[in-house]
């Protein structure tokens, strides 16, 4: 039973970390200057991202499909 709960406990965590990354949370170094380049990824990276974490088991087919739709329909609303 312990070893179900801190599995679960693991991919509740993983799975809150990879939708916080794929969800257009993006970092940068040393604050938004002029010029500057940010770590957003692209949305073919946060794609990979997505399948990988599908593929790993660390989300759903329905989270995946979910996430998938998300992340191309802002595509196409944000050129």
């Amino acid at each position: 039973m312990k070893d179900k709960t801190a599995r679960t406990a693991v991919l509740a965590v993983a799975s809150a970390l990879v939708l916080s990354l794929v969800s257009g949370c993006a970092w940068s170094i040393g604050g938004k200057k002029e010029g500057s380049l940010s770590a957003q990824p692209t949305q073919g990276q946060e794609l990979i991202d997505l399948r990988k974490a599908r593929d790993q088991g660390v989300i759903t087919e329905d989270e995946y499909q979910a996430q998938k739709t998300r992340i191309l329909e802002r595509g196409t609303t944000h050129p």
